[in-house]
């Protein structure tokens, strides 16, 4: 299989030059491309093969929200993961519900990072803790309709590993915790948000959640 190749979307150079340089040194990973503008990016994509974009939220006077709907208009197929300081539940939202395979935060470990790109690619949903508490936070709001059933801490970390498309086993794995206590969990969440499934587990969180930021 060859190299995943790379554009890095961001308005700082400094950012764009150190995070290319960390990439390059991983043996499947390649940097293609970067810039520092919507309409730059949309140049590559029509002239150059790219597998994912590195795209930075804030972009001086433009949001890499609008990239998103003006690449999918290029025809661009390939993966988005943000990589950025910080994003609103209503932005993080919109971001998950355009297709972008997840949010990642520039505080985060480099070696996050290339866990978060390969995961991206494999069809996975990278969300980082701050994400998810942005996304499931509103559950907690005491202002919100329909909150009288808020998610327990252990629920949260369970619909977090659902959005990454762990399994069961994994999701206890990762929690130290017997699968039936994941399976537990999940009813409870299946309980509090009507649904009967994963997947609708995923969408209702987005959905329901995305206008009440």
């Amino acid at each position: 299989m060859g190299k995943i190749r790379i554009l890095i979307l961001d308005d700082h150079n400094l950012f764009r030059e150190g995070l290319s340089r960390l990439l390059e040194s991983e043996q499947d990973l390649h940097v293609s491309a970067c810039c520092a503008s919507v309409s730059e990016s949309i140049d590559i994509l029509r002239r150059e093969p790219i597998d994912l974009v590195l795209l930075d939220l804030d972009l001086g006077k433009e949001r890499g929200l609008q990239f998103i709907a003006r690449a999918r208009d290029t025809g661009f197929s390939g993966r988005i993961l943000m990589v950025t300081a910080g994003m609103s539940g209503s932005e993080s939202a919109q971001a998950l519900n355009s297709g972008v395979g997840g949010i990642f935060l520039k505080h985060s470990s480099p070696a996050l990072l290339t866990q978060a790109i390969r995961n991206v690619m494999a069809g996975q949903t990278w969300l980082d803790q701050k994400s998810i508490q942005a996304l499931v936070g509103s559950a907690n709001d005491p202002e919100n309709p329909g909150t009288n059933r808020p998610f327990t801490e252990r629920e949260s970390q369970v619909l977090r590993g659902v959005f990454e498309g762990l399994t069961n086993k994994e999701i206890g794995v990762r929690l130290d915790i017997s699968e039936s206590s994941v399976k537990a969990a999940l009813q409870q969440l299946f309980q509090k948000t009507g649904v009967r499934t994963r997947s609708q587990l995923v969408r209702i969180a987005l959905e329901e959640h995305s206008g009440r930021w």
